[in-house]
């Protein structure tokens, strides 16, 4: 399974933001995407999702064209977004969050699956408390949730890292990891925290400008040059 993209642009009114992105990522990879702020990730990721529809290029999954396609139809051909700042349902409990996920599922499918809460146990523990009395950290572990009860065939994670306390950062990693280890999802990570970005990262894709600077295999980039790649 692979999810591809060619010449892909974006455009806010007049203002173009994404200038001919050539991008893939592979089924049990974590592809990266790295770069300041303003550079154009998050832009890359709303039209991945559909959330914001692109100008220009191509999207393909398992080389079938996906058009331009509203949000919920890309939901429905398997691709899941965890945003930037999380957007849980603050008023339903934990339990009704993560039944949200049920939407794209057949009924016989409509069980919160054991794996979730053992990989988030805290889940478990607040199944009853309102998404909006949890802590960043704790809303951060039910936005993965949520979307992997989707069983998507990709996986975008933007900025996750963002404003959570270590040990949940250490934790969010495990999961990456472990989704991973499955083989059955893609996984696209946009990430500015290095250290955590690099160690899980099997491909990585540099934005400046709105453009694609450099890419390339993980262990092909040394860690000091792209250090200085993602920094400028």
């Amino acid at each position: 399974m692979m999810l591809t993209t060619q010449g892909l642009t974006l455009h806010y009114g007049g203002s173009q933001i994404l200038h001919g992105i050539d991008f893939e990522a592979k089924a049990g990879e974590v592809t990266v995407i790295m770069g300041t702020n303003g550079v154009g990730k998050t832009s890359f990721l709303r039209a991945l999702a559909g959330t914001h529809p692109r100008s220009g290029g191509s999207l393909t999954l398992d080389g079938a064209s996906l058009g331009r396609l509203p949000a919920h139809e890309m939901a429905r051909r398997g691709l899941a977004v965890v945003p930037q700042g999380r957007m849980i349902f603050p008023l339903l409990t934990v339990r009704e969050n993560l039944e949200t996920g049920f939407a794209l599922l057949p009924r016989t499918q409509h069980k919160v699956p054991d794996a979730i809460y053992e990989l988030f146990p805290v889940l478990k523990d607040m199944t009853h408390r309102r998404g909006g009395d949890l802590s960043g950290g704790q809303q951060q572990q039910l936005a993965i949730a949520r979307a992997m009860i989707m069983q998507p065939k990709v996986l975008l994670l933007d900025e996750p890292t963002e404003g959570i306390q270590p040990n949940i950062i250490q934790q969010i990693g495990r999961v990456i990891t472990y989704l991973k280890a499955q083989g059955t999802m893609a996984i696209v990570l946009v990430e500015q925290y290095f250290d955590f970005a690099h160690a899980l990262a099997d491909q990585i894709y540099i934005f400046r400008r709105g453009a694609v600077s450099a890419q390339g295999r993980a262990d092909s980039f040394d860690r000091a040059t792209l250090y200085e790649e993602v920094a400028v």
